[in-house]
């Protein structure tokens, strides 16, 4: 027999009996032949690999119904609630957190080492006003709450999320209506950009992204994402998140005016000014306020503000995007962290370990992308 670790040669050593739970029950396999190898130490059971039994005392069928429950709530309350209700598996916490975890630094090394899951297939792109096939790619971050060392509370981590996606058809009937997303795949870990980007990019290449006629690149313009984009998508227009933008003319305004009528009727003016001429154009309007008189505090936001403005204008070209049927919104990504991220790892009181959160976020991403991207993951599945 060969060993499956270093594939020297492995001597039978004896028969084993162990129990295992399948979605079928209960079953406990007699005369399990073991195997071990003198080259590297390690001993197998190659009957438990036929049937897709594992270590932990699980089928995979049942390793994926636990890994689905850990992935979708908390592990306390799939291990007493949802698991025992909708299949009869009754584990314990920690089984249901240990095996989730495992799969989801399974799953994070299949990324590392450059894999995708499933075959290639182009998506059928959709078209922007010109008749072209539009690509779009965002990322970002959000943070979630760290445990330390003997249960304190630590500083949080950001972990990162990127997607590549195909929005709806964009209808000239209603241009300023969200465009809905058709397909989506996402990744999240606790990961640097450059990583993160590469992965990214081989998930894009596997769904036909470079033979779509456009790319489109959407962010919050936050620290490294230029150079993301650059690297990564080099074929892409950059697009600041409008709303992101109006943000930072909003609390300009605010310090700008005595009271909130006047603040709300600067705010909306420059808005509007910026989605109709773009940015280059409310800079313009910004540099020529007058200055005289102004609290100090004002002048601070006024600087940090026309820098913000002055430093992205060549992102912020509006009306030429509206005009495409290209989306000038990052809400598919800030929807994207929440469903993908927040919703599983930032309930009230949640503190997470570094590997813990690491493996949850890649099993979150997996499951909010696209269908049959889970499926793959679990090809080997047995009952």
């Amino acid at each position: 027999m060969i060993c499956p670790h270093c594939r020297d040669v492995a001597s039978f050593k004896e028969h084993r009996d162990k129990g295992f739970t399948t979605l079928l029950g209960d079953v406990r396999p007699e005369a399990r032949p073991y195997y071990h190898c003198a080259h590297c130490g390690s001993g197998h059971f190659p009957g438990d690999v036929a049937l897709g039994l594992t270590g932990r005392r699980m089928s995979l069928g049942v390793e994926q119904i636990v890994t689905l429950g850990g992935t979708l709530t908390s592990f306390d309350e799939a291990a007493t609630k949802i698991l025992p209700k909708m299949a009869g598996i009754r584990l314990s916490e920690s089984t249901v957190e240990r095996t989730t975890e495992a799969h989801g630094e399974r799953l994070g090394q299949l990324w590392e080492h450059g894999h995708t899951l499933g075959p290639a297939l182009d998506w059928d792109w959709n078209r922007d006003v010109s008749g072209q096939t539009v690509a779009y790619i965002s990322v970002d971050a959000t943070g979630v709450g760290q445990q330390g060392p003997g249960g304190a509370k630590a500083e949080g981590k950001m972990v990162s999320v990127g997607m590549v996606y195909n929005p709806g058809e964009y209808d000239p009937e209603a241009p300023q209506a969200a465009q809905p997303i058709e397909q989506a795949r996402y990744l999240a870990g606790l990961t640097d950009l450059d990583t993160l980007g590469a992965q990214l990019r081989r998930q894009a290449g596997q769904v036909g992204m470079d033979r779509a006629d456009q790319w489109i690149g959407l962010s919050d313009g936050g620290n490294g994402l230029d150079d993301f984009f650059t690297v990564q998508f080099p074929r892409a227009t950059l697009i600041l998140d409008f709303y992101h933008a109006a943000g930072h003319l909003s609390d300009l305004a605010k310090a700008w005016s005595d009271d909130t009528v006047s603040a709300a009727a600067l705010r909306d003016g420059w808005r509007h000014q910026m989605k109709e001429e773009g940015g280059a154009a409310v800079l313009r309007t910004l540099e020529a306020l007058d200055r005289s008189g102004r609290s100090p505090e004002a002048l601070e936001e006024y600087r940090l503000v026309t820098q913000y403005v002055r430093k992205n204008a060549y992102r912020m070209d509006y009306p030429t995007y509206q005009a495409q049927g290209w989306q000038i919104g990052s809400g598919s990504m800030e929807s994207g962290c929440k469903t993908v991220i927040c919703k599983r790892l930032c309930d009230g009181g949640m503190r997470w370990g570094v590997d813990g959160a690491d493996s949850v976020s890649h099993l979150r991403a997996l499951f909010r992308s696209e269908p049959g991207q889970w499926d793959a993951f679990w090809n080997q599945s047995r009952n």
